[in-house]
C-alpha cells in the first residue's frame, strides 16, 4: 500500500461555526487511502463554538487577535507541514473533483508549483447559478498576467506545493482585502502554474446588493496590489496600452457590480450611491452609458433594468 499524500488545508474563520462545520465536512469527505488532510483553522473571532467544531473534525485550531482574512489564515499557514497546501474559506465547500486532479497534474509536471481549478458559483443559499464561467490557461501560458488583467482565482480551488508555499511565506496582513490574490500572484509571478478543468469549490455568493461596502473597500486594495506588482514586472507587457488594459480588466468587475447593484436599490439615493461608486471607478464610461438610453439611465430614473454589456 502506498503512503497517502499529505495536504495541509488552511482555513481562516470568524464567528461562523455552522458554516465552518459544512466546510470541514466537505474536506473530510475527500479523504481516502491515498489522501490525508492536516486541517489548520486560524480564528480571529471569539466564539467558543468555533473551537469545538474544529476539534470535532480533528483540526488544529488557533485564535488570533489580528483582523482580516490574512490575519486569520497566517497562523494556519505557519503550521502547514504537508507535501501540498490547499485553502478553503469557511463559508464555501469543496466538491468531489478536487485535490486529486491537482496532485496528478503536478506529478505529471514536476516544474509546476501550483494548480488552480474551477469555481462553481452559487447564490447566498448555496444554489448553483445557471451561468458558469470557466477559467482556461492563457495562450501564452502567463497566468501572472492573466491575474493582473482581472482574474481572481478563488483560494478554495487552489493547491500549491508545500515547499513553494513555505518559500512564498505568509499573506500580507496590511491588506484587509485581496491578500489571497496578492499571495497567489507572488506564486504565479515566480513559478510555473496551471489551470485545470476540474470543478473544485462551491462558492457562496452574497445576497443581491449585499456586498457594496465590502467590494468598495476591496477596490483600493486591488489597485494597491496591481501597482505593487506592476513596476518590477512591467517587461511582461508588450506596451503601455496593454498595461492600461490590464488595469481596466482588474477594475471592470467592480464597475459592473455597482451598476448591477444600482438596479436592485429601492430608493433613488441608493441607486445614486451605487452609480456614484461606478463613476469613481470609470467616469467616462458611466457618463457614456448614462447619456444613452441604456440600463444605467433607466436605473437613475427609477425604472427596472439590467446592466450594460460594455
Amino acid at each position: 500500500m502506498t503512503t497517502p499524500r499529505k495536504v495541509s488545508v488552511v482555513i481562516g474563520t470568524r464567528d461562523r461555526p455552522a458554516l465552518l462545520r459544512e466546510a470541514l465536512e466537505s474536506i473530510r469527505a475527500l479523504e481516502g487511502e491515498d489522501l490525508t488532510f492536516e486541517i489548520l483553522v486560524g480564528d480571529n473571532g471569539g466564539l467558543p463554538e468555533t473551537k469545538a467544531v474544529a476539534e470535532a473534525f480533528g483540526a488544529y485550531h488557533e485564535v488570533t487577535q489580528t483582523n482580516g482574512c490574512a490575519g486569520s489564515r497566517n497562523p494556519a499557514l505557519q503550521r502547514a507541514t504537508g507535501e501540498f497546501v490547499a485553502l478553503l474559506d469557511d463559508d464555501d465547500v469543496w466538491l468531489a473533483d478536487h485535490i486529486r486532479p491537482h496532485i496528478a497534474h503536478m506529478d505529471a509536471n514536476p516544474d509546476c508549483a501550483a494548480v488552480f481549478g474551477q469555481v462553481v458559483f452559487a447564490d447566498h443559499k448555496m444554489r448553483r447559478l445557471p451561468d458558469q464561467w470557466r477559467a482556461a490557461m492563457p495562450a501564452d501560458g502567463d497566468v501572472f498576467r492573466m491575474m493582473m488583467s482581472g482574474w481572481f482565482p478563488q483560494v478554495g480551488a487552489t493547491v500549491v506545493r508545500g515547499d513553494v508555499a513555505r518559500k512564498i511565506g505568509l499573506m500580507d496582513e496590511s491588506l484587509i482585502g485581496d491578500s489571497d490574490w496578492d499571495w497567489q500572484m507572488r506564486i504565479t509571478r515566480d513559478y510555473p502554474t496551471a489551470i485545470i478543468d476540474a470543478e473544485c469549490v462551491l462558492f457562496r455568493g452574497k445576497a443581491p446588493g449585499g456586498s457594496d461596502k465590502l467590494l468598495w473597500m476591496r477596490t483600493k486594495f486591488t489597485r494597491k496590489i496591481f501597482f505593487r506588482h506592476l513596476w518590477a514586472n512591467r517587461r511582461r507587457w508588450p506596451s503601455a496600452v496593454s498595461i492600461v488594459r490590464s488595469y481596466f480588466g482588474c477594475m471592470q468587475n467592480y464597475y459592473a457590480y455597482f451598476v448591477e447593484s444600482a438596479a436592485t436599490k429601492s430608493t433613488l439615493a441608493g441607486r445614486f450611491h451605487a452609480l456614484w461608486r461606478a463613476f469613481l471607478l470609470f467616469p467616462t464610461r458611466l457618463v457614456r452609458h448614462a447619456l444613452k438610453d441604456t440600463p444605467v439611465r433607466r436605473t437613475l430614473l427609477g425604472r427596472a433594468s439590467s446592466a450594460p454589456q460594455s
